[in-house]
């Protein structure tokens, strides 16, 4: 198990700020939703966390400096699923999965890291598309081999950028099910940038809720997703039910610009 503690943290591109003095504590087996509208910095977070971006401030992993661990310490941590590949794998589903073993892989691919491939891709569903290119696959499909992949590493903290973007409502709920099943199972800790309120309500431990590059609000999904908080956070109009015991929200309307 690893706790995420995040202070200070401040990153811009060029001079234009996207996040502005972040101060963010993930707990243990915890599953932490960053949410908020288009351009409030949850995937910029995402990716500071992961080190693709350098931000000013602290990121601690257990209270250590992540900038001062190495690359290959922090990838035997963290495993991250982006919103997409951003290039064409030309491999086959099976071995795109592997790549997730590389931070555990010294000489060569052991039976072993063979074995943790074909657990991976059973748990998803994916053990017969193993043969298939990565690259002949279905939006939905290759999200789900990037979220194996992630899987495979074996990480103690998982950051995934809106995971479940690309699939069907039958295929959103199946992953959000998996992730929560690991984290209880596992221990780990998951870091997710979401824009399905209620799969975020659903699935979360804690919301940290965004706005202009800012923490807005944090807190337990029964707490933070209150009507004023939507309004003010997105500019809409919306009623909260209670469903399953969590918020559920169903959007009225758009507050046309009235709120900033």
């Amino acid at each position: 198990m690893v706790n995420i503690t995040i202070k200070d943290l401040t990153f811009s591109y060029n001079s234009h700020k996207i996040l502005d003095d972040l101060n963010i504590v993930v707990g243990d087996a915890e599953v932490l939703s960053l949410v908020g509208p288009n351009g409030s910095g949850k995937t910029t977070l995402i990716k500071c966390i992961d080190r693709i971006l350098k931000p000013w401030g602290s990121i601690l992993l257990d209270g250590k400096e992540i900038e001062e661990m190495s690359r290959q310490e922090v990838a035997r941590i963290i495993g991250y699923v982006p919103q997409s590949s951003s290039a064409p794998l030309a491999t086959s589903v099976f071995d795109t999965v592997l790549m997730g073993r590389r931070p555990h892989i010294r000489w060569q691919v052991s039976d072993s890291d063979l074995d943790k491939v074909a657990q991976v891709l059973e748990l998803l569903h994916l053990d017969d598309l193993g043969l298939r290119d990565f690259s002949s696959l279905s939006g939905g499909q290759k999200q789900k081999v990037l979220i194996a992949r992630a899987l495979a590493q074996e990480p103690a903290i998982l950051l995934l950028d809106e995971p479940t973007s690309n699939l069907d409502m039958k295929h959103q709920l199946e992953v959000m099910e998996i992730i929560s099943h690991l984290v209880k199972e596992k221990k780990i800790s998951v870091v997710m940038a979401i824009h399905d309120l209620n799969l975020a309500s659903r699935f979360s431990d804690k919301l940290v809720m965004l706005k202009n590059g800012q923490v807005y609000a944090a807190g337990e999904p029964k707490h933070l997703l209150t009507e004023a908080n939507i309004s003010n956070v997105y500019g809409i109009k919306a009623m909260v039910m209670n469903a399953v015991g969590r918020p559920y929200i169903v959007p009225l309307r758009s507050l046309d610009g009235e709120l900033a």
